[in-house]
């Protein structure tokens, strides 16, 4: 088969899987312009950015020769429960004879899940295919922890753009990784290439530490959000993300009872707001606002995809607990007609009323 899959966030993790159970893996481009203008012109006028970016992305894939592509499901009042169907049929009207592969929840249906699985594994044993799963597991891990501490140090990098080059050197070395022996080796590399990076020294009481919550795929992915967490990091601030490829595996995936998630506390802090999942990631996104406040960040910054529900009642809370909880909240709106240079004189004002706040010269 001749694989792809949904570009979002650090896409070796499922270039990886799939390599190592032996497919043809052809990795979409980077969404850019024209993948955005491919996904507005053969989607439906109503559907949120994410189905956009994605239907354009599954055919510049197409374009390249795919006959495979595997995505995940959806669930609850979100749309996303419709996107694999709706792409496929979408692609197939195009002309494009492609397989689409949609793994839903296993308690879904726990027989098209095994079905599912059965496709990817093709002439693969189970014993290999559970290894491969255990490998990129493992690996998937070690770079959400590197991925972390890059936005972490940013803001104190001496020379700039020389976090970004490390990160680039770092995905780089995990892509060559193919056995524990391998990986064990990427993971001590880029621990040199962090340390290597030359940091300011600065006084605890000037950091600003920024929490971005919202939709999943505008969350994860740089390439839709304006690239906003380098944006935050050049403004002299820390960010962390609600959303990691390893935390959706551990609260989506590994069964409850072998793996506590911090997931599951944050829905907690939510339920006060949102009782119930409305689908997508609103419940996690008002319950994260509150855990960030709680864990000392200064400010949070929510991602909203135009025309995603679930985001808009979430939008509707949030003025609510940034006023219970002191803490501010910046919502944006990504679609196609985002504006960048209007998008990013909001977010250098937001930073400077949080930096002035901290640092006492007024109140907001």
């Amino acid at each position: 088969m001749k694989v792809t899959f949904p570009y979002m966030g650090t896409v070796i993790i499922y270039k990886k899987l799939l390599e190592l159970l032996g497919h043809e893996v052809i990795v979409p481009p980077r969404p850019s312009q024209r993948t955005i203008d491919l996904g507005v012109k053969y989607s439906p006028e109503f559907a949120c950015f994410p189905f956009k970016v994605i239907m354009g992305s599954y055919i510049e894939a197409c374009e390249m020769g795919v006959d495979t592509i595997v995505t995940s499901g959806g669930h609850g009042p979100c749309r996303a429960g419709f996107y694999g169907e709706i792409h496929k049929r979408i692609l197939h009207r195009m002309g494009y004879d492609v397989d689409v592969i949609i793994f839903d929840a296993i308690n879904r249906d726990k027989d098209k899940f095994m079905e599912n699985v059965r496709k990817i594994k093709g002439k693969n044993s189970w014993i290999k295919l559970s290894k491969a799963v255990k490998f990129t597991y493992d690996l998937l891990k070690q770079i959400d922890v590197f991925d972390k501490e890059i936005h972490r140090i940013k803001p104190y990098e001496e020379v700039p753009g020389s976090t970004y080059k490390a990160w680039q050197e770092i995905q780089k070395e995990f892509d060559l990784a193919y056995d524990k022996k391998q990986l064990k080796k990427a993971v001590e590399r880029s621990r040199e290439i962090i340390n290597s990076i030359r940091l300011k020294k600065v006084d605890e009481r000037e950091k600003i530490r920024i929490g971005i919550v919202g939709e999943i795929f505008v969350v994860m992915e740089p390439s839709i959000n304006m690239e906003i967490e380098r944006i935050l990091g050049e403004l002299g601030c820390e960010v962390e993300r609600s959303q990691y490829l390893s935390e959706w595996v551990d609260f989506n995936l590994v069964p409850s009872f072998l793996k506590k998630t911090h997931e599951e506390e944050v829905l907690k802090k939510g339920e006060k707001y949102i009782e119930i999942i409305i689908g997508g990631h609103a419940k996690q996104t008002v319950g994260f606002i509150v855990d960030f406040k709680d864990r000392g960040f200064d400010g949070v910054i929510h991602l909203m995809p135009f025309a995603c529900l679930p985001e808009l009642v979430s939008q509707s809370i949030i003025p609510k607990i940034s006023k219970e909880h002191d803490i501010p909240v910046l919502t944006l709106s990504i679609d196609e007609q985002t504006g960048k240079a209007n998008n990013l004189t909001r977010i250098e004002a937001f930073i400077d009323l949080i930096r002035n706040k901290k640092l006492g010269k007024f109140v907001v």
